[in-house]
This record gives structure tokens, C-alpha cells and sequence, in this order.
């Protein structure tokens, strides 16, 4: 289990906007290079996705679902199969114009392919170091996209 918390400065409301498109997870979250949406109409609670994900050279597939779901404040995404199960808990709270993002992360390393289980114990500290890279990533894109209208 792994914890990281930033400020990015734009409102819940612009920030939660980038989250729950999931579908372009791609451009902030370094390892995943695609995102296919598998159940119909809006994102929320329920709606699954396919996520491929490069892990040491090798192409992995996870099918993900969000649990939580609450309008500019949380996202949870579970894994319901693939390498490397994990659970990501989105949770954002204004501040005034400016946005407290917490992940709340737990991922192991059960599954891994090949000579990569051997990497198996240090799974979650990979994966806190990658995710602040990814979400100092997302900040930096939502801090200089042109707001809307």
C-alpha cells in the first residue's frame, strides 16, 4: 500500500475531469499505452475498461472496473484480472481554485511474467515511484491545458 498526495492548481471540478476520462490514461500514465472502454454510455460506478499496460519490455492486458464513483471527488479503478493486480483510489478536495490530490495505491506483483516475478516483492515501491512520476505528469498537463469556454 502506497500513498502520494499533490496540489495541482486548477478546481476539483477540471481535475476530476481529466481522472474519469480514462480512456486517455495514455497521455499521463507513463506504462499504459491504451485504454479501450467495454461497457456502454458515461463513466461511473461499474464501468470497465481494458488497460495495456508495458512492463519490463513485455505487453500485459488488465481489465479494470470503477468501484467509487462520485462527480469531482473520487475514482477508484480495480483490476479484475491480469498481472499485477491493483486498486487506485482517486480522491480529490478543493481548495478554492486550487485541487488536493490523494491516491491511495495497493498493487502486488503476483502474476508477473518470466524472470520479472523476481521482481515480484518490490512490486509496490515501483509502482508509488512510477505513479508520482505519473501524477506529477497529469499536473503538469492540467495546469497548462486552455480552459474550457
Amino acid at each position: 500500500m502506497f500513498e502520494i498526495s499533490i496540489q495541482i492548481d486548477r478546481p476539483a471540478q477540471t481535475v476530476f475531469r481529466y481522472i474519469e476520462d480514462i480512456e486517455s490514461a495514455p497521455a499521463w500514465y507513463s506504462a499504459v499505452q491504451s485504454v479501450t472502454k467495454l461497457t456502454a454510455g458515461p463513466a461511473g460506478r461499474g464501468t470497465r475498461y481494458a488497460f495495456s499496460r508495458e512492463l519490463g519490455g513485455q505487453v500485459l492486458e488488465n481489465i479494470v472496473q470503477v468501484t467509487e464513483f462520485e462527480v469531482d471527488a473520487l475514482l477508484t479503478l480495480l483490476s479484475l484480472n491480469g498481472p499485477t493486480p491493483f486498486n487506485y483510489r482517486f480522491r480529490l478536495v478543493p481548495k478554492g481554485n486550487k485541487t488536493h490530490l490523494h491516491l491511495e495505491g495497493s498493487i502486488t506483483g503476483r502474476g508477473l511474467p518470466g524472470a520479472m516475478v523476481l521482481l515480484a516483492p518490490l512490486a509496490s515501491t515501483f509502482f508509488e515511484r512510477g505513479m508520482r512520476a505519473n501524477l506529477l505528469n497529469l499536473k503538469r498537463i492540467v495546469e497548462t491545458a486552455r480552459p474550457a469556454g
